[in-house]
Parts: C-alpha cells; sequence; structure tokens
C-alpha cells in the first residue's frame, strides 16, 4: 500500500498526516511546535519524528511535503532537507515553508497568493509559468510589520505612554492590566528582565481587534496591520505579474474569517484579490502537496479533504 505524508510545523503545534494514494486517511497527529529558528533543524526532525511513531504507518512511505515554520531562506531550506533526508520517512520528499501549506490548501486556482496571520507574519504566491513569489519574512530585520506578537509589543508601548501620561488615552491600559492582572509598567519590566517571555505580549491580540471597533488607539493598530497585509498581497501580485488571482487569508488572527481584522482587510485588498477564508487545517496542504507529487488523482485529494473534515 503507498502512502503519503504531509506535515505542517509550526510556532506552537506541528500536524502530521497520513494517507494512503486514494485519498484514504491513515492518520492525523499533532504535538509539538517545530520553529527550527528556536529548536533547530535537528529539532525540528526529532518533533516529525515523534509524530511519525504515533501515526504508526509501519513502512516508508513514497512521498512526502514537510512545510514548516523557519524554512525561510534557502540555508534554512537545506538544513531542513538535510535533516528530512537523514531520516527514513519517505522516498521523496518537499521541504519548504509553512505559508505554502496554507496556499495549497485554500487553492488550486493558477494564481494564487496566501497570507499567514499568525504570532508572525508572511506571504507567498504562485502564478502562470510556474512562478512563485516568496520572500525572507524574518520581522523586523526584514522590514516585516505584523502578527499577534507584534501587534502586543505595540499594544503594551502605547498603553505605557497612556499610563505615565506620554501618550494618547486608550482602553488598552485596563486590557494589559486585566489580562496580567499586572499595572502596564510592571509588565514592561517583567518582558524587560526576562521574568515574563516576550511572546507572551502576542496573547494581547485577540482583545486589541476586539477593542478596535470602539477605541481610536487599538483601531489604528488593527487598521495598521490590515495595511501590512494588504500591502505583501500587492507586492505578491507585482512579483506574480498578475492582475487577479484567489488570496487565502489564514493564521490565527485570520482564520475565523469574519470581525473587524477580516473586514478591514477585504476593503484594502487589491481590485482583482478573491478572498479565500481557509475552512481546513493548512496540513491538508501538505498532503495535497504529497498526493501532486505521486500523481494521485483528483478524487483521491477530494476524499482526502473530506475524510480530513469529518474527523
Amino acid at each position: 500500500m503507498d502512502v503519503i505524508l504531509g506535515v505542517d510545523g509550526g510556532n506552537s503545534k506541528t500536524e502530521l498526516v497520513a494517507a494512503t494514494i486514494e485519498g484514504e486517511l491513515i492518520a492525523f497527529v499533532r504535538g509539538r511546535g517545530s520553529n527550527s529558528h528556536g529548536v533547530g533543524a535537528e529539532g525540528a526532525a526529532e518533533v516529525i519524528d515523534d509524530l511519525v511513531r504515533e501515526a504508526r504507518v509501519g513502512s516508508t512511505a513514497t512521498h512526502g511535503a514537510f512545510y514548516l515554520c523557519g524554512a525561510d531562506v534557502p540555508e534554512d531550506i537545506a538544513e531542513l532537507e538535510a535533516a528530512v533526508a537523514r531520516r527514513a520517512w519517505v522516498r521523496e520528499a518537499v521541504v519548504d515553508n509553512d505559508t505554502f501549506a496554507l496556499l495549497r490548501a485554500g487553492t488550486a486556482a493558477e494564481s494564487a497568493v496566501a497570507v499567514v496571520c499568525g504570532s508572525g507574519i508572511n506571504c507567498v504566491g504562485r502564478g502562470p509559468g510556474g512562478r512563485v513569489a516568496r520572500y525572507p519574512s524574518l520581522g523586523w530585520e526584514t522590514g516585516d510589520w505584523g502578527g499577534s506578537e507584534m501587534l502586543g509589543n505595540e499594544a503594551l508601548f502605547l498603553a505605557a505612554r497612556d499610563e505615565d501620561g506620554r501618550g494618547t488615552p486608550t482602553a488598552l491600559v485596563e486590557l494589559v492590566r486585566a489580562h496580567f492582572e499586572l499595572s502596564v509598567t510592571e509588565v514592561g519590566e517583567a518582558v524587560h528582565y526576562r521574568r515574563m517571555p516576550a511572546a507572551r505580549l502576542g496573547e494581547l491580540a485577540p482583545g486589541v481587534v476586539a477593542l478596535a471597533a470602539e477605541d481610536a488607539v487599538a483601531r489604528s493598530l488593527v487598521e495598521r496591520l490590515a495595511n501590512e497585509i494588504a500591502l505583501l498581497v500587492e507586492r505578491a501580485f507585482r512579483d506574480l505579474a498578475v492582475d487577479a488571482a484567489d488570496v487565502v487569508l489564514g493564521g490565527g488572527m485570520l482564520q475565523a474569517g469574519e470581525g473587524f481584522l477580516h473586514d478591514a482587510v477585504l476593503v484594502r485588498l487589491p481590485a482583482g484579490a478573491r478572498p479565500v477564508v481557509l475552512r481546513d487545517p493548512p496540513v491538508l496542504g501538505a498532503a495535497l502537496a504529497a498526493l501532486d507529487a505521486a500523481g494521485a488523482s483528483d478524487t483521491a485529494k477530494e476524499r482526502l479533504r473530506d475524510e480530513l473534515r469529518r474527523r
């Protein structure tokens, strides 16, 4: 029995799907995060190895697609490819950034762009003739702004300036105090002296979005994020030389497909953008890519999508 593997590795979790070439779901398992920027390529492979054992596939799969957080620049991808190659999981493997899982799961259109807005932000795209748009998306170092962690950082900054009188009054002060049960200054000190992981500021993001309808300062942050998402899509359209494309929106901050941020993004997307809110787990995109590589039928791919939805 020919088997494929699809892996979606993220900051907070890693998911693996094993299926037959006919699209029958064998296993769908989840483990801890596997961002190679934090745990290294070998650490990411160890996370996947645990999932492969849990899935109990029993033999080497024919094809696998490993879409992993941290596969941002060619050196990252080469290290992860080498780590995957040292295992006996699959005979043929595709290794790339996890945003490609979102793209493949969301649409089969020839021209398509995907934006993930979770703890961070990233964008990839594909166009006619095999053109691919991709960017380092390492954070502020490569000109990026967005995701829950950056939004939380800015919320704390602006709340601190209100609390001490330097800034505009904002309900963000109460949001920070209520969430962490500390004063804004105490939160800032805890982050600075590393008594609190800076990543925890990302926990404020849902509250910031919820306040946007009534608080001007929160609204300015959410509108800035919506502008950044639209700018990524516009850039991808230019680089792919397309005037129209599906635009898949995903990640923790966009997956609901509704709310102030979602609506703000939609009105800012370029003409020709066809928004798609992903209703399936991105790991489906990795599994579909593995089925693509294995030459599976469209019927098999739809069967797997249906079985994952039922699961």
